[in-house]
């Protein structure tokens, strides 16, 4: 969330209402952007990590993340649309997708006992290979390949929306021919259950590493058995290199013996005998389904996540009523000077940090609320007067602003000059 309050805060034109994950380089939230007349955008910000805002490889890799992401115009690859930098935090704005990843469809399948179909699967499959296919086969103006690898084909980075839309996420790994900062020799990134042999090994990627990659989630997915686990990572990297791989029929006889040699050869430890191409593999899995007794679009995924998903649905409207709501309310003038300058007295007067939140009652008590590296807390206290604390509370209700949030604008106002 924004804060341990699960406040909204302003960041430059965007408001956060809530954070919706943290990965080891960046954090993602849920924003809007207002325009005029009640105009309003949902997005998601995705903004680096405060702690590694300062490490110089970090910012690289996040800023060719966006620029990378920007050529990528198609269907089923996430959209940007804004890059920039506030403060010290570089963030990229891009489009929001009202669903869940794949990380958390299937076991929310298997919790409600709803098999997941062989066929939806493949479907979901096909959608990610039609955008690989784009993303591999991208040029520059001048029509040279940026022979991008997506790196990370995961079940997080694989989203399915309410719509039925199937969107591949996060390129923050991606690498193209053009990008100045290579990876080191050896140095070794994604995943570890997710990886190809070559990237295993260390050794230069291109199209058909992502090809096995989805080969690995598709044949989890239909399945239901992890196809690379060990004890610990240099475990996982042998078995990747070494292990067997058993036809999927060894662990669901039902598997049709077409999706069998799809997953297959997609999973060729010899890139050689692998697919090729990403939409080589495409074709395949559209033939089998254009045979197949039921073949899904998109408004059938679209009402099998409904359903799926039902609950989570039903909070996230509710949720998104009380914003309405409150974003519908009309915004009070701002507090006349002799408001300003009495809340600008008591921040004079914070002198201990204190962890606590305030009393119900307690007039001569507020407490602000930031998050720090990692997620901790940080807190002040204020003490006010019962005239300094009606002061405040008249100035939270013309503004709209809660009192904390005022004292904290001014706050960090005050301390720009100190």
């Amino acid at each position: 969330m924004v804060s341990a309050a699960n406040r909204s805060v302003s960041f430059g034109k965007y408001t956060l209402l809530e954070r919706l994950a943290v990965g080891g380089m960046a954090e993602v939230f849920l924003a809007v952007q207002a325009g005029v007349e009640g105009f309003e955008k949902r997005l998601a910000i995705k903004r680096i990590r405060p702690h590694l805002s300062k490490e110089e490889a970090f910012v690289r890799m996040f800023l060719h993340e966006a620029k990378l992401a920007t050529q990528l115009q198609h269907p089923n690859i996430v959209q940007i649309f804004d890059l920039g930098r506030i403060g010290d935090s570089f963030f990229i704005a891009m489009e929001y997708i009202p669903g869940r990843d794949m990380s958390r469809v299937i076991p929310k399948a298997e919790k409600l006992g709803m098999g997941f179909p062989v066929e939806y699967a493949l479907s979901i499959g096909g959608s990610v290979l039609d955008a690989l296919a784009f993303a591999h086969t991208k040029t520059d103006p001048f029509g040279q390949p940026l022979n991008i690898v997506h790196r990370d084909i995961t079940p997080e980075n694989i989203m399915v929306g309410w719509n039925g839309n199937v969107i591949i996420l996060d390129f923050g790994i991606a690498k193209a021919a053009s990008q100045t900062d290579h990876t080191k020799a050896g140095e070794i990134k994604g995943k570890l259950s997710y990886m190809s042999p070559e990237q295993a090994m260390g050794k230069t990627l291109d199209a058909r590493s992502d090809i096995f990659a989805l080969g690995i989630v598709l044949y989890e997915w239909i399945t239901g058995y992890r196809l690379f686990t060990g004890e610990n990572e240099m475990a996982i990297l042998k078995n990747i290199i070494d292990g067997k791989i058993y036809p999927p029929s060894y662990f669901r006889e039902d598997v049709p013996s077409g999706v069998e040699d799809i997953l297959m050869k997609a999973l060729q430890k010899d890139r050689e005998k692998r697919y090729q191409s990403a939409r080589d593999m495409q074709l395949d899995i559209l033939q089998f389904l254009s045979v197949a007794e039921f073949s899904p679009s998109n408004a059938h995924l679209a009402n099998f996540m409904r359903q799926l998903f039902a609950d989570e649905i039903a909070q996230e409207q509710r949720a998104l009523a009380v914003r309405a709501q409150s974003a519908a309310r009309p915004t009070p003038p701002p507090p006349p000077p002799a408001e300003a300058a009495a809340v600008g007295e008591a921040v004079g007067l914070a002198k201990t940090p204190v962890s606590g939140r305030v009393a119900a009652r307690a007039p001569a008590l507020i407490v602000v609320e930031e998050e720090g590296e990692e997620g901790a807390q940080r807190s002040v206290s204020l003490p006010l007067s019962d005239a300094e604390y009606e002061r405040l509370t008249q100035a939270s209700e013309r503004s709209g602003a809660t009192p904390e949030d005022i004292v904290r604008d001014l706050l960090r106002t005050a301390l720009k000059y100190l």
